[in-house]
């Protein structure tokens, strides 16, 4: 009896324990980001590590979509007033919002108000969604940042998030699931070409953690 007493008390302390432990535990934090860097397919590209493919460390998930518009429910062969956008979730402790500002800007160009790259239109300029007051400022920042390293105007927008709407599975990951056709689009987009020429040795305008 006296050792089923002292087994059942052991287990009533590990079981106390574990709650402790799970109180005291930092639950994981999430926020999201959005940015519309012309094709959506490169955008989330430039959120995973080249070699591997998955999302940097910090980046909880990775959505490409339309973002912007008022209609509801876009689709690739409809999506009048929206711009081609990606949807980052990330952990801002491991990552930060302005660390994800710094992979942005360093992947558009952003002194062309007329869309990126070979992609010209409203669907394809490129856009920061901020998400309250504190993505706002970061966001300024950074532009203003971007606009003393460059010396020039930057077209760039800065707009407040609206709904995002998920693009057609088949342009999720497409890097991934169709490395060629996103090689060959990509170079001959000249997307790479002319990241050089405007930021050539420029690699970092921003704070990095």
């Amino acid at each position: 009896m006296r050792m089923l007493l002292t087994a059942l008390a052991i287990v009533i302390e590990l079981f106390i324990t574990t709650l402790k432990a799970e109180e005291n535990m930092t639950p994981e934090k999430k926020e999201v980001a959005i940015f519309a860097m012309g094709c959506f397919w490169c955008g989330e590209s430039e959120f995973r590590d080249h070699d591997s493919g998955k999302p940097l460390p910090g980046i909880l998930s990775l959505r490409v979509g339309y973002a912007g518009g008022t209609n509801p429910n876009p689709t690739y062969e409809s999506h009048e007033g929206y711009k081609e956008a990606v949807k980052v979730e990330f952990d801002p402790v491991i990552i930060s919002y302005e660390k994800l500002l710094d992979i942005f800007w360093h992947n558009v160009d952003p002194l062309d108000a007329k869309g990126q790259f070979c992609d010209k239109g409203f669907p394809y300029t490129s856009v920061i969604f901020y998400q309250g007051g504190d993505q706002k400022k970061a966001a300024l920042a950074s532009l203003q940042n971007t606009h003393k390293a460059l010396g020039k105007e930057v077209a760039t927008e800065l707009i407040p998030a609206t709904t995002f709407y998920d693009a057609e599975e088949y342009h999720q990951k497409y890097k991934e699931k169709n490395p060629v056709r996103y090689r060959f689009y990509r170079w001959n987009c000249g997307r790479d070409q002319r990241l050089q020429e405007v930021w050539g040795s420029l690699k970092s305008l921003h704070e990095k953690k």
